[in-house]
């Protein structure tokens, strides 16, 4: 067995110790003992570096606009998805799950078991070759009801006429809520996450550099303050280049907050989403007004001939 080489490791932990940097771990973990203390309140407020009022109302702002992006993105990321008006789809997409593993199974059965001594499975309905999935939206489905209602009854009947004309309604209906989805999605959502991920996140970073040059400041001047006469001067150099450092990091954060802030892509943003509401709800609403009279004069037409038959 190999003798342990004791003198090998050692010298191995201390190459590994020099390649670390012992003084950035250091004003880490001070500025991290001096994060704590103010949070327990144990260092005097006084002592405890003021930031510019500028600067804290930057902040402020800044905060305000992050929180705006994300209570919006929130809600609005349901165009995402193309059923969020009609849950009950996931019924009819379970189905149609179904009906593919079906079909996948009989194909395979009819493949490989011919000479096998076990019954076949009943292939299911044959669809159309690439049939298009219908549309998971309310509209949409209110369409394919309104449709087979019409099939049913007859398109010769008032009422199957009447539903014919609202399911081809609604499915114009439906495709304006998929368009308008697509332009929020693309136009709003999109470029609304963008800037949450890159210029308001620089921003926050660059606060966060501030955060961190002002305690690392706090801490080298309760050093100073303890400082014997030996160590002063150097205590006294670090202060001078944590006061240096905090003033850069601070100018930087200042610059990178006002950049976001005057940054006029938002607004843009927003007013391409209330553009794709409005055409859509225009759409709606004048394609269920072209037929909102028709079918009303169908349907007291067919209380008067009710009436009729009634009375005599």
């Amino acid at each position: 067995m190999q003798a342990f080489n004791f003198k090998h490791l050692t010298g191995a932990l201390n190459s590994s110790l020099n390649s670390v940097d012992v003084a950035g771990l250091t004003k880490g973990f001070k500025s991290t003992v001096q994060s704590t203390r103010e949070r327990l309140g144990q260092v005097d407020p006084n002592d405890v570096t003021e930031l510019p009022e500028e600067y804290k109302a930057l902040e402020n702002r800044v905060d305000a606009l992050y929180n705006v992006h994300k209570g919006l993105l929130k809600i609005t990321k349901v165009h995402e998805t193309e059923s969020y008006d009609y849950p009950t789809q996931i019924t009819e997409s379970f189905g149609e799950l179904t009906h593919q593993v079906s079909t996948g199974w009989t194909n395979f059965a009819h493949n490989n078991l011919k000479n096998a001594n076990l019954p076949f499975p009943i292939a299911p309905a044959q669809t159309t070759a690439h049939e298009p999935i219908p549309p998971k939206t309310l509209p949409h489905a209110l369409s394919r009801a309104a449709r087979q209602g019409a099939q049913h009854v007859g398109t010769g009947e008032k009422l199957g006429k009447a539903l014919e004309t609202y399911a081809t309604a609604m499915e114009k209906v439906g495709d304006a809520r998929l368009q308008q989805d697509e332009i929020i999605v693309d136009q709003f959502i999109t470029p609304w996450q963008t800037t949450l991920s890159s210029s308001i996140a620089l921003a926050n970073k660059a606060r966060a550099n501030v955060k961190a040059a002002r305690l690392e400041l706090d801490t080298a001047r309760a050093a100073l303050k303890t400082a014997n006469a030996k160590t002063q001067e150097q205590a006294r150099l670090q202060v001078e280049e944590a006061e240096d450092k905090l003033v850069q990091m601070t100018e930087t954060a200042i610059g990178l907050m006002k950049a976001v802030l005057e940054n006029p892509e938002p607004l843009k943003n927003l007013s391409s989403l209330v553009k794709a509401q409005l055409i859509y709800f225009s759409t709606a609403a004048e394609t269920l007004s072209a037929i909102q009279g028709e079918i009303e004069e169908t349907a007291v037409a067919a209380e008067a001939e009710y009436r009729q038959a009634r009375a005599a």
